[in-house]
């Protein structure tokens, strides 16, 4: 019986979609100084039930990371308030951004009040005031 670790050939197309979707968003809660333990928590709960999604749905294996941002940024909402605040509009009430697209691969977040792509779903850390949204 080989008791060696498994090559990193060996795991699923799903489980690398669900540890990189887990790895983005906890990079950008992170970025927002939010990754306490009950918000990574979320972040697992979002994993499982996103898990199940793609065995009933394959095919949407390249939109986990997305989902996944959006499920965290309903369930903070519903216990913190809003998630990620948009970094760009610094005047008028705070708000918070939007992932796009919201069922597609290339997860961006995004602020509709000012019409700008503001970072990839991972990368908050790395904003620095957005790009034209197209």
């Amino acid at each position: 019986m080989d008791d060696s670790p498994p090559s990193p050939h060996s795991v699923s197309p799903l489980e690398q979609a669900l540890h990189a979707a887990r790895a983005l968003v906890l990079a950008d809660l992170v970025a927002g100084e939010v990754a306490e333990a009950d918000v990574v928590s979320l972040v697992e709960e979002s994993v499982v039930q996103r898990r199940w999604w793609v065995e009933q749905w394959p095919e949407g294996v390249d939109f986990v990371a997305g989902l996944v941002a959006q499920d965290v940024q309903d369930a903070l909402l519903e216990r913190y308030g809003r998630w990620p605040l948009c970094p760009v509009c610094g005047a008028g009430d705070p708000h918070a951004l939007d992932v796009e697209p919201e069922l597609g691969p290339d997860p961006h977040w995004v602020c509709h009040k000012a019409g700008v792509t503001v970072s990839a779903v991972g990368a908050l850390g790395s904003a620095a005031g957005g790009t034209p949204s197209s």
